[in-house]
């Protein structure tokens, strides 16, 4: 049977207090989602579960390898793979696969891109974005003037959503198997504080700004996660799907607005990506 929210919160906090964590902080978006959830049910609106805040690192060493307040991003990054690999309230959901794909890239990106959860290609190499939806992400950030090394790219959950004869079949995360991965990614977001980040999909939407509309509804404008931009786009595959020019376009206007975020400038040819002739 698949644990309640309630114990999956108190597994992630039993995990994080024998980890040697022993504050943590919640920022304005988990404080929004905690408050929408703890609403009487017959005003609650259709959401994920709220998840346990993100890990912190003790400001002092506890001698058991977690890393320190003043330890450097590599460090604290090395420390959540490790916790990610054994994560119990997404283990004990039941209904992930047991292959763990953390992030890849650089740990002082400026922009880190967001997904929502490893798929066949991704599982089979342990590192996210690495099959058709990856390479279509790869063409963008070129589109961009950014190489895919100079970004860091994570998912919401960090494990494949298992299905039964799944073969090479994908399905996205629910709302507890989000829930359950969600303070491995807000740790990674506080961890590198990047400039801005790219919420991939509504998944990546749902489970970071606790926004449930669809991603046409949400683009187009700026949110914010623990203080930091963040823009909505499509996933990549909804391109592999849809390839058209206004599809192309609508991700382009995103990506040129992120550009602007990052201080990139945009020259005339990619102002012109992808409009009408």
């Amino acid at each position: 049977m698949a644990a309640t929210l309630a114990e999956l919160v108190l597994e992630g906090l039993r995990n994080l207090r024998e980890a040697g964590v022993s504050h943590l902080a919640i920022d304005d978006s988990a404080r929004s989602i905690l408050r929408k959830w703890m609403q009487p049910a017959a005003r609650r609106p259709s959401q994920p579960p709220p998840a346990a805040p993100s890990p912190q690192p003790r400001t002092a060493s506890s001698g058991n390898g977690a890393p320190t307040a003043e330890s450097g991003v590599e460090e604290k990054l090395a420390f959540l793979r490790e916790r990610a690999a054994v994560w119990q309230p997404a283990r004990s959901l039941g209904t992930l696969r047991e292959t763990m794909v953390f992030a890849v890239g650089n740990p002082h990106a400026r922009l880190m891109l967001v997904g929502e959860a490893p798929g066949y290609d991704e599982e089979r190499l342990q590192e996210p974005f690495v099959g058709k939806a990856g390479q279509k992400l790869n063409q963008i950030l070129k589109a961009m003037g950014i190489a895919r090394e100079e970004t860091y790219i994570s998912n919401i959950c960090k494990f494949r959503p298992s299905m039964p004869n799944q073969g090479t079949g994908n399905r996205p995360p629910t709302d507890e198997e989000i829930a359950s991965c969600l303070p491995l990614i807000l740790a990674e977001i506080r961890a590198i504080r990047p400039a801005c980040i790219v919420c991939l999909g509504g998944t990546a939407a749902k489970g970071l700004l606790g926004q449930t509309g669809s991603v046409s509804s949400l683009r187009g404008r700026f949110y914010e996660i623990q203080g930091i931009p963040a823009r909505v786009t499509y996933h990549p595959s909804y391109l592999l799907r849809n390839d058209t020019l206004s599809s192309k376009r609508a991700v382009w206007e995103d990506m040129l607005s992120v550009m602007e975020q990052l201080g990139i400038p945009v020259s005339p040819q990619q102002a012109g990506y992808f409009l009408p002739r």
